[in-house]
């Protein structure tokens, strides 16, 4: 009896579930590029609001109990993009956004995570980036609102809340990059 919950408490570890947390930002993107393709905005936003939960609770997680890893470095952020890149590419899709916005925050994600990437210790994210990445979420959510949850009226307001918070992302996608490029500079200079 004492082995079986032994191997039960080590089967749930809190370095185990807050990495499960991570994967689970990243199996969630099929579900919800079928959501957006099939027109359920309603069940794609529950699951994008999941998504962004799990980002919150599996950072928040790693703090509280200290269990910051590498593989969790490098996981979260690439876990982050998996999820949003399909919704930022229906934007377009849907013309809401330029192509050329969506290119722009693709190419930052690129060269950001290739140079997290070359960090040991997964390079840690800035305030920006942090806000860079809730913004996505919440514009991502306001624009695809679904178009039965309100008045004509309340989902124009809701969309045009979305529409400055998709440029606000932008204008702190740059910021953000342009912060992680000195600080790389600052390190090889070092």
């Amino acid at each position: 009896m004492k082995k079986r919950l032994n191997s039960a408490t080590t089967l749930f570890t809190w370095r185990r579930i807050i990495n499960g947390l991570t994967i689970s930002r990243i199996i969630l993107g099929i579900p919800i590029i079928f959501t957006l393709k099939n027109g359920a905005n309603d069940v794609f936003i529950l699951l994008i609001i999941i998504g962004a939960l799990t980002d919150y609770l599996d950072g928040y997680l790693a703090r509280k109990f200290n269990h910051q890893t590498i593989l969790g470095a490098k996981l979260d952020p690439l876990a982050d993009k998996i999820l949003l890149l399909g919704p930022m590419i229906w934007l377009v899709h849907e013309n809401l956004v330029p192509l050329w916005s969506i290119w722009l925050l693709i190419s930052r994600e690129l060269i950001i995570s290739s140079w997290r990437s070359d960090k040991t210790s997964g390079g840690p994210a800035s305030v920006q980036g942090k806000y860079k990445t809730l913004l996505q979420f919440i514009s991502i959510v306001l624009l695809l609102w679904p178009k039965d949850w309100g008045t004509l009226y309340f989902i124009n307001i809701i969309n045009k809340i979305g529409y400055i918070s998709f440029w606000v992302c932008l204008y702190l996608t740059f910021s953000s990059a342009i912060e992680y490029l000195f600080i790389q500079k600052e390190t090889h200079q070092n």
